[in-house]
């Protein structure tokens, strides 16, 4: 069984930074494709930013490109999403997502494995 174990969240202030780093468990990590996800309080699960298995490609929600940046470490097994320039309406749960295929799922179904979720609160 894979493990995505987030870590990094916390409260900041508008306009502030945070890291969340998702470190997984699997030997075929380099071979997966990974995601971010968020769900805030009372509201569906909203895609953030997804990766493919090099790291080459990176695909960002709209509401979050420009502030946010994906990458990953194969050799590490572990995947970083730095948030910049954070604004009131990014707080929210935060999911690490992996699917095991190259190129990332266009939906959350697709995703195979998930973390525990990491809270994120940006005050205003």
């Amino acid at each position: 069984q894979v493990q995505l174990v987030e870590s990094g969240g916390g409260s900041v202030q508008a306009g502030g930074s945070l890291r969340l780093s998702c470190a997984a468990s699997a030997r075929a990590f380099s071979s997966y494709a990974m995601g971010w996800f968020r769900q805030a309080l009372g509201k569906e699960r909203e895609f953030v930013a997804a990766i493919n298995w090099k790291g080459g490609s990176t695909y960002y929600a709209d509401s979050v490109k420009g502030r946010f940046t994906f990458s990953r470490d194969n050799a590490k097994n572990t995947v970083t999403l730095q948030m910049n320039s954070l604004k009131p309406e990014d707080t929210a749960v935060y999911y690490c997502a992996g699917a095991r295929q190259v190129v990332p799922p266009p939906s959350a179904n697709g995703y195979d494995y998930w973390g525990q979720g990491t809270q994120v609160t940006v005050s205003s």
